[in-house]
């Protein structure tokens, strides 16, 4: 047999009780390092539409890119592994694609875009699967193929890396203990690193709070920095091992599309310019609730106290030039559609004043009201006036970009220290970006 490029997609393997996806492809790697595939590209962690709402997690999905002198049995050995690992009898939906040749096709990778901000119900999936020979399989109801064929159509502009430390079998399920310390040193002393730890709370970020094999997951600009970083993390368990993906965490894809106002559907993802349509309200809890358009049409946002928005969005004035980025939250009874906000730059600002009785142009001093509908009168010389002043008054809001605390951003937000970066993340199969740990943890 020839030589054979496989690209390898999957997705939704993991549910609310445990697996995770991206560790059956720590399991796939290892596999296919036994079976002699040659690797070509790092393991892709494709983040998808943060909005659906049967996600489980950061809806993640991976994709591998190998070089084979067997496809049919790394195919079959692979089917096998997600058949056996999957969390199906729990809840888990599996889609499983692959994909010969060195080039994925352009339609594949404008499902992806698509799949980064809009809800792709499944049958459409199957349908493109289909109109496009993919070779696919799902289990259960099929949804994870739509995140299996995002994952490998999925075209890097900006990019990150995560390094994900895995647990051993019997600490599953367990508590994870980190060293807080020694995450703030890592998060302190590598400029590469982000999303590590939260100052403002000091709170740990690595570690994810279920019962997933994960232990805890660091986030950079390079598989490099990574593994330093990696070194610099002290805890009471030792992992099995680790696997560094090229991802798209922190680069606020999700967000590029512009939503178009007149026509906003439930759970897309994206960016709404405009003015402030009115003074912000204070809702229950603190949240803060305000309207953007742009003709017609108004959005009506939400700033939600727990993400560290709210205290700039109630800043907001009637008026104000913004550019909001979030998703759409379904309209319920009594509450229309509603666009969460993960952050807000603020363009212009609308000219505040405030009223006040007018200055006496000879005393110089403040005047006093001359009783009901007679104006106001200077009590030292008798000078009148009819009206009040306005006075330009301080905004306690800047125009600057305003961004949730780092605990709550979500896994595609773009952090304030990556604005303005493109990053590639380059393969280098020289260094340890996929390891299994011996009884020493090293």
């Amino acid at each position: 047999m020839g030589r054979t490029i496989l690209h390898i997609g999957v997705d939704d393997t993991d549910s609310e009780y445990g697996m995770c996806t991206t560790y059956l492809a720590y399991m796939m790697v290892g596999m296919l390092r036994g079976e002699g595939a040659t690797f070509l590209d790092l393991p892709r962690l494709v983040r998808l539409n943060p909005n659906i709402p049967w996600k489980t997690r950061g809806n993640g999905a991976v994709s591998l890119k190998v070089g084979t002198d067997d496809a049919p049995r790394l195919k079959e050995r692979i089917a096998d592994l997600v058949g056996e690992h999957a969390e199906t009898a729990r809840g888990a939906n599996p889609g499983l694609v692959f994909l010969e040749g060195e080039d994925v096709p352009g339609d594949v990778a404008r499902f992806a875009d698509l799949a980064l901000w809009r809800l792709i119900p499944r049958r459409d999936a199957r349908r493109f699967a289909q109109r496009h020979n993919l070779e696919s399989s799902t289990l259960g109801n099929g949804q994870g193929l739509v995140g299996s064929i995002a994952a490998l159509g999925y075209r890097f502009g900006d990019a990150t890396a995560e390094l994900l430390s895995y647990r051993r079998s019997d600490r599953m399920g367990t508590r994870r203990r980190v060293l807080a310390s020694s995450v703030r040193r890592m998060h302190d002393g590598i400029a590469s690193t982000f999303n590590s730890y939260d100052s403002r709370r000091n709170r740990v970020l690595i570690t994810p709070g279920g019962p997933d094999p994960v232990f805890y997951g660091i986030r950079g600009e390079d598989p490099e920095s990574l593994l330093l970083a990696a070194e610099m993390v002290r805890a009471d368990e030792r992992p099995a091992g680790h696997l560094i993906f090229k991802t798209n965490q922190g680069t606020g894809d999700h967000l590029r599309n512009r939503l178009d106002l007149g026509d906003i559907r439930p759970y897309d993802s994206g960016t709404v310019s405009g003015e402030v349509a009115a003074d912000p309200e204070v809702g229950p809890g603190g949240n803060v609730f305000f309207g953007v358009r742009a003709g017609a049409p108004v959005v009506r946002c939400a700033a939600y106290k727990k993400s560290g928005l709210a205290a700039a969005a109630s800043r907001l004035a009637g008026g104000d030039r913004v550019i909001v980025g979030g998703g759409v939250r379904r309209g319920a009874r009594g509450r229309p559609r509603t666009l969460n906000v993960e952050f807000v730059r603020v363009l212009g600002l609308a000219r505040s004043t405030v009223p006040e009785n007018p200055a006496c142009p000879r005393c110089e001093k403040r005047m006093k009201s001359a009783g009901r509908g007679q104006g106001y009168r200077c009590r030292a010389c008798g000078t009148r006036e009819q009206s009040k002043v306005f006075r330009e008054a301080p905004r306690r809001i800047g125009t600057d970009l305003y961004l949730p605390d780092a605990g709550s951003s979500r896994h595609l937000s773009r952090p304030r220290q990556r604005e303005g970066r493109t990053n590639s993340v380059r393969f280098d199969d020289g260094i340890p970006w996929f390891s299994v740990y011996d009884n020493s943890g090293e």
